[in-house]
């Protein structure tokens, strides 16, 4: 028997969810509406990489940031493990932002 399919879109929904429960310390937006990640990839696995950015390559967080968030996702029953690599390819611009970040930080 094979295993049941696993259901990425579910899974990553909630991946999302917990992304929105981590906030950059500087700016009172989650990393996920400030646009800091930039995909997130779940293999049959149920292994997790996220591919995202920080604000600046010298962001006061870039040791924190990245181990919180692969702690949260690990935290999910069912995330076997995570793993999360940093680029700054593309750099990030207040361009990725949502528009609920933009309101929130008044730059609507």
């Amino acid at each position: 028997m094979s295993e049941p399919a696993i259901d990425t879109a579910a899974l990553g929904e909630k991946i999302v969810n917990v992304l929105k429960t981590i906030y950059d310390p500087e700016i009172p937006v989650d990393i996920y509406e400030l646009g800091l990640i930039y995909d997130v990839f779940v293999n049959e696995d149920y292994d997790v990489k996220i591919l995202m950015t920080l604000t600046t390559p010298n962001c006061p967080v870039a040791e924190t940031l990245p181990l919180e968030v692969e702690e949260k996702v690990k935290s999910l029953n069912e995330v076997k493990g995570a793993e999360v690599e940093i680029t700054f390819d593309p750099p990030w611009t207040q361009e990725l932002m949502s528009e609920e970040a933009k309101l929130e930080l008044g730059m609507l």
